[in-house]
Order: C-alpha cells, then sequence, then structure tokens
C-alpha cells in the first residue's frame, strides 16, 4: 500500500510529524513500512519556461530554434518536440541539472545553433512515463519557477507492507484511521452523508450468487466528458506508481486508493437490456476478452457481472473490452460491490491475472463502504466530468450483524502485564471506529465495526489494545521458571533410538507428507471392508494427491523407492517413524497411531566395491537381521519371537515369505515381501522387502538398563555341538532353547552350520551350534563345563528328537 504525506494530510492534521516518525510510528503498530521515498528530489536547476517564438532549424528538418523566457532570462533552445509552439508554458533544464536519467545538461551547440538548456518531457523528468512531447503547463503560470514547486511534486512517498488480515489498511483513510488512533484525532472523510438509493431505475440489478456477492451498487451518470484529468488528480496517481489514463478511469482509481473499495466503469450505451446480472459463466461461455485485449478462458466457478445478453466484466478482477469507456462515451454506470475473497482469489490465480482491485477483494473489503466509495466516486465524476448523477441501486443479499464481543480489563491487563483502567482500554478502541460501552464488573462491550473482518475474539481485541498503548510502553518483566527438568516423551525417545539404531546398519530416513493419494489403498489391492480403507478426507486438499490423510507408511516409502529409480539410484534402504490416522466414526477425530515402516531394495552392501560384493542382492534375511539388530539395540527385555506365516499375511505380501514379530502373545508387527503386482502398481520392477512395526506396544515393552562390566579376567571355553534333528526342526529353536535355559556360565551361544544331504540320511538334517562358557570367580575347569553342556545336549535331544552326530572341543 503506498501514499503520500500530503494525500494522508488531506484526512488530518499531521502535527509536524516527519515522514520518518510517521513510518516508525506505523511500524510499532504492526504495519510494516517498506519504503520511505522523497519524490522528484533532482529537479532544483528544473524551471518553469514559456516559448515566445518558434522557427525551423536551418539545418535540420526535424528541430526548431525557440527563444524561452525564464524569468527576467530570454534563452535560444533547439528543441525537437512536435507540439512546441508559441505561447507554450513548459518545463526547462538549465544548464548543470542533472536528470534522474542520469543526463547531464550544457551549455551546447546543435546543428551549429546555440542551445542554453533543453525543454523536457514528463518521461525525461522521471515524473510519468508519457514522453510523446515536452510538458504543457498552465498557461496561468509564470516563468523561472522552480517546477517542483509550481507542479506541487515535493512530496514523500510511503509504501506498507501489509499483512493479508489487515485490508482495513489497504486504503488512504485506513492509513488515517491508523494515525488518528495514536494521535487523539478525527478522520475528515470526503463523504459525510449518502443520498437514498431508489427502489427501482431505469436499469435493473439481479443477483443470481448471492454467497459469491454479498452486495451489489451502480450509479448511472449522464453528460459524462471523457477527457484528461486534472494534475492534482494526476500527481497523487503518479506518485504512487499508477499511469493516468482519462478522467473517469482516474477516479475510480483514486477512489479504490482512497477508500480500499474497488469500482469499475461501464459504458451505459453498451450494456444489452439495461440490467447487470452477477452470475457464473452460463453453457457455452467458454472466452470472454479482457480490458487488455487478452481473451481469457472462462471456468464454470468463476464469477462474472453480465448484461442481459453477455459477461461484461469478470468480477473483482478486470472489466471486459466490450463495455469499456471510451473518448466518445457520454453515459456511464459506476459499479461497486463485494465479491467472495476465496473466488476473486481462485479467478486470479488461474488467469493470473493480478490486479490492484484483486488484491483487495482477496483480502476483503467492508461491504459497509461499498455505497460511500461509490458516493465519492459520483461527487468526482460530476465534479471532474460535468456529469450529471441519475438514479443508483442498491442490494446488500448478504448483510450480516456486527460482531458483539466482551472485553474483560482484568483480562486485558493479565495478559499484557499492564494496569489500564477500562476508560483508557476503551478510549484506545475507540480512537480506530470501534463502538465501546462500559458495562458492570469491569467489562467492555464492544461492537467490531465492518472493516475490521479480522476481529473476532476477545484475544483479538487485547491485541488491539497492545499495539495501540505502544508495545514499548508494556513493561518488561522476565519470566519465572522452575529449575527442573522435563520428563522426556517415551515415543519420542523410542523414535531417536530407532533412528540411531537403523542410520547405523545403513538406511536412510524419510520424512513424507501424512497427506497422501487415495489411490494407495487401491495400489496395495486392500478389500473394501479394510480399516485402512476408512481414510479421514482433507476439506480443502492442495492436490490430488494430497487428499487424505496416511493410514499406513509403506505407500510413502514406495513411492520413494520409485523416485530413486527414476533417478537410476537402484540400492535403497529407507525407514520412517510418523504418524498413522485411523477414521472410527463420521464426524470424530481419527486415531493417531505411531509407527515404524523400513524397507529394502537393490544390493545387499549399496556402497561397497563392486569387485568384492558385484551380483548379491538384498533378500528377506537381510530385512529379519537389520530388525533383529534393532531389537538387540533396544535392550527388550521381553521375549520376543519370530512366528512364520505359511498364507499370505495381507493382499499386497508374497504368500510363505512373511514373519510375524509377536511379544506375550500380541503382534507387534509384520515382515515380508512385496507382491510383484504391488510393485508394478508403484512403478517398481525389482523386489522389496518391508517391515511394519507398531510402535505404541514395543515402547510397552520392558527395556533393561544400561550396565557397564569390566572385561573378563579368566579365559572362556567353547564347546560345538552337532546334532542330527527331524528335516521339520528349525534351527533358530535349538537355539532359543539353549537361550531360554539361561544356564549358568553360557555367556555365548550361535548356530554355525546347518546342512542336509549326502551322508545324512533322508528327513534329517545336521545342525552345528557353538556354546561359550566362563566364569567370572574363576578358571573354569573340563568336569564343570562337561556338566553344564551335557545338561544342554540332553535337553535338545529329548525335546527335538535328535542324536549326536560329532562334538568338537577347543578351548
Amino acid at each position: 500500500m503506498k501514499f503520500t504525506l500530503s494525500w494522508l494530510g488531506q484526512y488530518l492534521s499531521l502535527g509536524g510529524l516527519t515522514a520518518a516518525q510517521l513510518a516508525d510510528r506505523l511500524t510499532m503498530l504492526g504495519l510494516e513500512v517498506e519504503a520511505v521515498q522523497e519524490l522528484h528530489t533532482g529537479l532544483d536547476a528544473v524551471k518553469t519556461a514559456k516559448v515566445l517564438s518558434v522557427r525551423k532549424h536551418p539545418d535540420a528538418d526535424r528541430l526548431t530554434l525557440c527563444e524561452v523566457e525564464v524569468g527576467d532570462k530570454i534563452l535560444p533552445v533547439v528543441c525537437g518536440a512536435p507540439n512546441v509552439r508559441a505561447g507554450l508554458v513548459t518545463a526547462i533544464a538549465l544548464p548543470g541539472a542533472k536528470l534522474p536519467g542520469g543526463m547531464e545538461i550544457k551549455k551546447a551547440k546543435v546543428r551549429g545553433q546555440v542551445s542554453e538548456g533543453m525543454l523536457c518531457s514528463f518521461k525525461e523528468l522521471g515524473i510519468s512515463e508519457a514522453g510523446s512531447g515536452i510538458v504543457e503547463l498552465d498557461p496561468a503560470l509564470a516563468s523561472g519557477l522552480p517546477l517542483a514547486e509550481a507542479l506541487e511534486l515535493r512530496d514523500t512517498m510511503i509504501e506498507v507492507d501489509l499483512t493479508p488480515n489487515r485490508a482495513d489498511c489497504a486504503s488512504v483513510i485506513g492509513i488515517a484511521r491508523e494515525v488518528a488512533g495514536f494521535s487523539g484525532q478525527q478522520v475528515r472523510r470526503p463523504v459525510q452523508s449518502l443520498p437514498a438509493f431508489a427502489p427501482q431505475a431505469e436499469f435493473s440489478v439481479r443477483i443470481a450468487e448471492p454467497e459469491l456477492c454479498p452486495r451489489y451498487a451502480a450509479r448511472r451518470l449522464t453528460g459524462v466528458t471523457v477527457k484528461p484529468s486534472p494534475w492534482w488528480l494526476q500527481r497523487l496517481l503518479l506518485a504512487v506508481g499508477m499511469r493516468p489514463i482519462n478522467n473517469i478511469v482516474d477516479i475510480t482509481n483514486f477512489v479504490m486508493l482512497e477508500y480500499g473499495q474497488p469500482l469499475h466503469v461501464f459504458d451505459y450505451t453498451k450494456i444489452a437490456g439495461k440490467g447487470i446480472v452477477v452470475r457464473r459463466p452460463d453453457a457455452g461461455e467458454a472466452k470472454f476478452i479482457t480490458l487488455d485485449g487478452s481473451e481469457r478462458s472462462l471456468e464454470p466457478d468463476m464469477l462474472l457481472i453480465c448484461d442481459q445478453e453477455k459477461p461484461v466484466a469478470m468480477a473483482g478482477v478486470m472489466g471486459g473490452l466490450n463495455s469499456e469507456v471510451d473518448d466518445s462515451t457520454t453515459e456511464i454506470l459506476l459499479e461497486s460491490a463485494c465479491f467472495n475473497p476465496v473466488s476473486i482469489r481462485r479467478t486470479a490465480r488461474r488467469l493470473n491475472l493480478a490486479s490492484e482491485a484483486s488484491y483487495r477483494f482477496e483480502r476483503g473489503v467492508n461491504p459497509e463502504g461499498v455505497t460511500k466509495a461509490l458516493e465519492r466516486a459520483a461527487q468526482l465524476v460530476c465534479e471532474l466530468a460535468g456529469a450529471t448523477a441519475a438514479e443508483g441501486l442498491d442490494f446488500y443479499p448478504g448483510k450480516k450483524e456486527l460482531i458483539q464481543l466482551e472485553l474483560r480489563v482484568k483480562r486485558v491487563n493479565s495478559l499484557l502485564g499492564t494496569s489500564l483502567s477500562g476508560s483508557e482500554i476503551a478510549a484506545c478502541l475507540r480512537g480506530i471506529d470501534f463502538s465501546v460501552t462500559e458495562a458492570a464488573g469491569e467489562v467492555l462491550n464492544v461492537t467490531v465495526p465492518a472493516f475490521r473482518m479480522d476481529i473476532e475474539r476477545e484475544v483479538d481485541l487485547i491485541e488491539e489494545v497492545a499495539r495501540l498503548v505502544g508495545y514499548n510502553e508494556i513493561p518488561v518483566s522476565l519470566p519465572v521458571i522452575a529449575m527442573d527438568c522435563p520428563q522426556p516423551e517415551p515415543l519420542r525417545q523410542l523414535r531417536k533410538k530407532i533412528a540411531a539404531a537403523l542410520l547405523g546398519l545403513g538406511f536412510y530416513e524419510a520424512v513424507n507428507y501424512s497427506f497422501v493419494s487415495k489411490k494407495h489403498s487401491d495400489q496395495l489391492g486392500l478389500a473394501a471392508d479394510d480399516a485402512r480403507r476408512q481414510q479421514v478426507e482433507l476439506l480443502n486438499p492442495l492436490n490430488e494427491d494430497q487428499a487424505v490423510m496416511r493410514t499406513m507408511l509403506l505407500p510413502g516409502l514406495l513411492d520413494n523407492i520409485r523416485r530413486n529409480l527414476s533417478f537410476q539410484q537402484s540400492d535403497v534402504r529407507l525407514f520412517e517413524t510418523g504418524k498413522v490416522f485411523v477414521s472410527t466414526a463420521p464426524g470424530q477425530q481419527p486415531v493417531e497411531r505411531q509407527q515404524l515402516c523400513a524397507v529394502i531394495s537393490g544390493g545387499r552392501h549399496p556402497e561397497a566395491s563392486p569387485l568384492h560384493f558385484s551380483g548379491q542382492h538384498s533378500d528377506f534375511f537381510d530385512l529379519k537381521g537389520a530388525v533383529q539388530a534393532l531389537l538387540r539395540e533396544l535392550r527388550l527385555t521381553a521375549a520376543i519371537s519370530f512366528e512364520t506365516v505359511q498364507e499370505q499375511a495381507e493382499p499386497y505380501t508374497e504368500p510363505g515369505c512373511a514373519l510375524r514379530l509377536m511379544a506375550n502373545g500380541q503382534q507387534l508387527g509384520l515382515l515380508s515381501k512385496l507382491t510383484r503386482e504391488a510393485a508394478r502398481a508403484f512403478g517398481i520392477k525389482q523386489d522389496v522387502y518391508f517391515c511394519e512395526i507398531a510402535l505404541e506396544p514395543l515402547n510397552a515393552l520392558p527395556a533393561a538398563a544400561k550396565s557397564f562390566s569390566s572385561l573378563p579376567r579368566y579365559p572362556s571355553v567353547r564347546r560345538d555341538i552337532a546334532l542330527l534333528v527331524p528335516e521339520q526342526v528349525s534351527a533358530g529353536d535349538l537355539l532359543q532353547d539353549i537361550l531360554d535355559h539361561k544356564m549358568q556360565h553360557v555367556v555365548y551361544a550361535d548356530i554355525f552350520d546347518v546342512y542336509s544331504g549326502k551322508p545324512i540320511e533322508d528327513g534329517m538334517k545336521s545342525v552345528a551350534l557353538t556354546v561359550t562358557y566362563r566364569s567370572s570367580e574363576g578358571t573354569l575347569d573340563d568336569e564343570t563345563v562337561n556338566g553344564f553342556h551335557e545338561k544342554i545336549v540332553s535337553s535338545l535331544m529329548s525335546r527335538f528328537g535328535g542324536r549326536y552326530r560329532e562334538i568338537k572341543e577347543s578351548v
């Protein structure tokens, strides 16, 4: 939002306030000033001048020799402007002047003729882009005056960077209201009273979409003369970066900047049927040509301003070429309306058509200010275009009651740390046009004005009080902080341990959005009644790939694998810990659960040299080993086991290639291989192994505290066991039996060989295990070790139907 000090001064007294002081006060009010710029500071050597005579240059067809009066001097000047003529009052840059474009003026000869200055255009002076001829000033102006003084160019432009919630300050009057709030003044408004609108008029208005257009007002004006605007109006628009066009268009732009209410003007004679309809596009209305001559594509949800036959404007964005005001226009229809901000924002983005009007409509305009801006514009059209105001119509289907809030004085002081009285708080709010009455019990009844669409709660009013009192005036106090240590959140600690362990195993952590595509359930082949299909849908998703909240982590990691493969990264190890959201019933909050999901695909040793590990691909046992290593790192003391799943565990898992992770009879998770069909659905052409583990039940399992022991002082003794067992017996069951017995002095046990085939008889296999014994109190002798070892062997033989094949010993 741009304005100048002189413009602001039309609505209240600045009382000697400098631009820097004003910028500082506005910034402390929450209106951050982005720029303060002195305008036209380099025009000291540019004066007004009167052309006394003009004659052809003897040596150049396009140049003229002029005698120019500058005060009491008459100077020869060579000029090439087409509009130079005797009697013209214009601007001259005298020798020594340095123009904004960098040109330095010197006394020189031009084609043999002396020129003691340059007659300038507005473009050369940096005032505007109009550069077709030299400046034409009021003939009554005396020559020799400083141009900046004669045209009242000396001013300061201030630009405020508004936050989206402060649409009320997208106008000069809005800024003046804020200044009045801290200076104790009343804003002088150009329109003090409004004429009544007729119930009927020569033209008609129908709002077919009242939810998108809560208010629409229009007034007809006759006897209009379209011509250039007076200099005071051009000057104000130029100062804030707007290009003057003609008096009618300039008035609408001026009032928009003054009131923050965008306006539009139609050539009334081009309105078919003398009626306005606010509606969406009809069937067959696919294209529309806007004022800039561009053909725009219409979509069904865009809002249009139409006459009885066709669209004439895109509501809140830009008018149409078919109803444009031109030099021959004598009768106009002036429009002032309020449109739905979301609708205007959507239309402007789709058309890539941002404008000053859409900027304000997108943030919301004051519906109560619609007719005020309309009457201000009508007043100026009558004054500057010689028009006569005819009838007007005002339709307000979306009128709402003003918000009423209670503001507790005690609550204000509690939140701000102040000791303000009720009357002081009321004075602050009244200063920015809030209606305040004092009630019993130190409570203020506050009526929120319509232009403050961001005020909805008591705390919003307290924020207003804080900025009006001044943040620098609020006492500073140090917070009281208890000297204690917050209790770490258990699940967060578990996630950190899991991340550290898996990173150490060569995995990379992925962080995906919780918003996913609906297609994931179909890609995994989930059944229609599967609870994971009960997804929470977003009301306003960013796109269709982020339309629902995830019920699984696996699809996100599969998308990550596909993306890595597209970049020729075929060796992938990823994991993610995060929330999944399971819907319980319509209208209720979903249940949030923490999960771990890890995937392995591609090579077994992703970053190892292919000379030593070429062609080794990951398999199911790599995944199982990673899970076992993770469980060891978590130091869980509960009995955790893997149960083989013979059938298909899930629609997306390979039959016979799955393990359930169990603890205390409860399933913690699942390890499996992804089916080829599911992999292809995600665009993956190689094997993928995955695990899914629920973190809440995992976190509930007891874990051993970390303890430290000295290095062993006494040597260990190792015994190997080789047994023949039935082929259906799992080697892991033998090892688990040894570990479950917790035999005294057994410090380590593991499998080192499994063999079946000749010379082993059919239906049997050989399993070789190693057991290590050690005592912390002394060296174990053979007799002691043999006693313990025979108990272990006897247990294995009796439980699993095994018999000796061979026993080896080493110390």
